[in-house]
């Protein structure tokens, strides 16, 4: 008789039919979305609608100490525009941080999830619902949660054990393509280069790439407003408007950024590249040995950084600093 193999993984408890249909994802996920986010959230609701009811969906993430950005939701076959909501005590995102577990609107009968901020068509309540959080390692303590995904259903009892369980396998893999893409990041952070601070998206990043894609989407309607059969068209005159109103947005980026408060990028650039490093850290609240041990460096040197940016900074004590920092780093 062939021994147990005491280490492999228990089989997920799900029916034939969605085996198939969670093994072809699988595949594709792991092969085709590497990168591409909107993608990824895109074709993960599509797959949960071939196995259960999905009327509404949405992927959100954690940022700051309260507040959870949607940059993927869908609601009765329309993308819905993404947004940003600070969660309070009661609402679903918070019984999320407590729990650390699958939220399922049989559990309190939905009052977590109607009690925080409605997603998808406001007209109509959700009568079912799941929610997947999803996690990455940190270095010391519990994996962090960072996001969630979710589906609803406008009729009760729709998600019954197997949906549940597809789900959450299917948020297991959204949460690895995640976390491998954080872990390569930092496998190329600690390549030598010459510079130890660290990699940082700015608002100047985050307005190159709207741009960007402005500038194309700019570009197709300029491809299509020049096609033969639309030159008598009367949707010649919404393309002339469309681009139009590209142009007008790209001018209006630069303007507001402009108008963007300067105070925490000047005083983030008047520290030294190994002070920026430490300065980053204070965001993460890490304390001065946990501040040497991961840049490789003495406690007194880091007491040096700390005074010095202090300093530079005019503040009293760290938390201002740390606040001052996340400003920049969220600008």
């Amino acid at each position: 008789m062939r021994p147990v193999d005491s280490d492999r993984p228990a089989p997920l408890r799900v029916d034939a039919e969605t085996a198939i249909i969670l093994r072809e994802a699988y595949h594709k996920i792991e092969s085709l979305y590497r990168g591409d986010h909107y993608g990824l959230y895109d074709y993960v609701r599509a797959v949960a609608a071939k196995f259960t009811t999905v009327d509404s969906f949405f992927v959100g993430f954690l940022h700051g100490s309260n507040r959870v950005r949607y940059p993927y939701g869908y609601d009765g076959g329309r993308y819905d525009d993404p947004a940003t909501h600070i969660f309070g005590p009661n609402g679903q995102t918070a019984w999320l941080l407590k729990q650390r577990q699958t939220y399922r609107f049989a559990y309190d009968n939905g009052a977590a999830l109607h009690a925080g901020v409605p997603t998808g068509d406001v007209t109509k309540e959700s009568a079912d619902a799941v929610t997947v959080p999803i996690f990455r390692p940190t270095q010391n303590g519990p994996d962090q949660l960072f996001g969630m995904l979710s589906m609803h259903s406008y009729t009760p009892n729709t998600y019954d054990d197997n949906a549940v369980r597809a789900f959450e396998w299917l948020c297991g893999l959204v949460e690895r393509v995640l976390t491998r893409e954080d872990e390569d990041k930092d496998a190329l952070r600690r390549l030598p280069a010459g510079d130890d601070s660290p990699n940082l998206l700015t608002s100047d990043h985050v307005m190159e790439y709207i741009g960007h894609r402005v500038a194309t989407l700019r570009e197709i309607a300029t491809e299509a407003m020049n096609e033969p059969d639309v030159a008598n068209s009367p949707v010649r005159e919404h393309l002339k408007r469309l681009i139009r109103s590209t142009e007008e947005m790209q001018s209006e980026l630069m303007e507001m950024m402009l108008a963007t408060d300067e105070g925490p990028e000047r005083r983030f650039a008047s520290l030294t590249k190994a002070q920026q490093g430490v300065a980053v850290l204070l965001v993460d609240g890490l304390e001065n040995d946990q501040l040497a041990a991961e840049l490789g460096i003495s406690l007194n040197t880091v007491k040096t950084h700390l005074s010095a940016i202090l300093k530079k900074y005019g503040m009293v004590n760290r938390a201002q600093i740390a606040d001052d920092v996340r400003k920049y780093l969220i600008r």
